[in-house]
């Protein structure tokens, strides 16, 4: 790396700074790699697995050719992250902050998170041999507590928001001398989650898809998207780039305001920008942040790209999770489910074409909040032990494998 540059005012600082953010503006900086360190990263494996003894990363990209059809595009796919260690997407980020809390010395690793981001930096650490300390709203979902403890994190819930967790874990980590993981302010999140536009690139054998739709919450997958499909293009490697589009729902949609409002002018002033805060309340809790801690970043990356910002609610969130599931095998929590909603409601309203490439991030699996899928799927068939009931059962049921 040759050092770090600021989202909001561009400065730049040597690659030996110790700070968090941009120390004349308050910004998330971002790490500047230059050519031939982009080349090196693409090739070699992304995590040195010695120290992270882990598959992270390398999941399938599969064709949801059903699915497509379904909602009305003729080249779908599925980025399927569920399969990381910690079954989200946030084991790419945690990957590189482990691996760079290593090389600093540090033995403590804290985060705040809605919940995967905890869980994930458990699993990462625990595997590296260092201690986690993750911070959480007191309603994080069981599941992911469970996971984190289970890791042998040490889990503190908040009573309170995730940013009131995220402002505690800032407070705590800067008393404590801990290497804080958290979304925004751990440039190195993103050099993790870039590495998901690399993998989709040679899945498609060189291609490039039209548009990538990633959910969004505090922001930082959608910026570290962009990151990748930008590095590819800098070495040559693409000669045209993704559009990259934010899924949101509408009862957390702070980044999408943010897009829209940027948007609105023909050349945003990134340096006066100051994104959109929220009263977050969706059920799926990945995304439910009230300030965007990557909001700049993830703007940028949507408007810089051509993309677009697209909210859907949260009944149409909970559809999908089904909808996904049945018709491809994969099932998603409720976040991972937000960019199918949001495809089908960008086939809706003409903003997508039939043919073009659209590839869905799912970004955490279905297992991590079972009771919001129990809301959206049938009961089992109580039948009695015979033949004749079984024959009536599956008679009184439509085969799922026919729409």
């Amino acid at each position: 790396m040759n050092g770090y540059r600021c989202f909001q005012c561009d400065q730049t600082q040597a690659a030996d700074f110790s700070g968090w953010v941009c120390p004349d503006c308050g910004g998330n900086l971002d790490v500047i790699n230059d050519r031939d360190t982009i080349l090196r990263q693409i090739k070699k494996a992304p995590y040195n697995t010695k120290r992270i003894p882990l598959r992270i990363g390398n999941t399938p990209l599969y064709p949801a050719e059903r699915l497509g059809r379904s909602i009305g595009l003729r080249n779908l796919y599925l980025k399927d992250d569920t399969v990381n260690p910690s079954a989200s997407s946030k084991d790419r980020a945690s990957g590189a902050v482990v691996v760079r809390a290593m090389d600093a010395g540090a033995t403590i690793v804290s985060a705040a998170s809605t919940g995967n981001a905890g869980s994930s930096l458990a699993c990462i650490a625990a595997a590296a041999g260092l201690r986690a300390i993750v911070f959480v709203p007191e309603k994080a979902p069981v599941a992911k507590l469970t996971q984190a403890l289970s890791f042998g994190a040490t889990v503190l819930a908040v009573r309170g928001t995730y940013d009131d967790a995220f402002d505690l874990c800032m407070d705590a980590s800067t008393r404590f001398d801990w290497f804080n993981r958290s979304t925004g302010i751990n440039p190195f999140t993103r050099e993790g989650k870039k590495i998901c536009a690399w993998e989709i690139w040679a899945a498609l054998e060189g291609r490039v898809p039209d548009r990538v739709i990633v959910p969004a919450g505090d922001g930082n997958i959608l910026s570290g998207m962009w990151k990748g499909w930008r590095e590819l293009e800098k070495v040559g490697l693409i000669n045209r780039l993704p559009k990259i589009d934010c899924a949101q729902s509408n009862r957390s949609d702070a980044i999408s305001r943010t897009i829209r409002r940027m948007s609105a002018s023909s050349q945003p002033d990134w340096a006066t920008a100051t994104p959109e805060s929220v009263e977050a309340s969706t059920v799926a809790d990945s995304i439910s942040v009230d300030r965007p801690r990557d909001g700049l970043a993830a703007t940028r990356a949507v408007i810089e790209s051509g993309g677009i910002a697209v909210t859907v609610t949260d009944e149409q969130i909970l559809a999908a999770i089904p909808e996904m599931a049945s018709q491809s095998g994969i099932f998603p929590e409720p976040a991972a489910a937000t960019p199918l909603a949001a495809a089908k409601m960008m086939v809706k309203q003409d903003l997508v074409a039939a043919d073009e490439i659209v590839v869905c991030l799912v970004s955490g699996n279905g297992l991590k909040d079972i009771a919001r899928a129990r809301t959206v799927t049938t009961e089992p068939l109580v039948i009695d032990p015979s033949l004749d009931a079984v024959e009536a059962a599956i008679a009184s049921v439509k085969d799922p494998a026919a729409a």
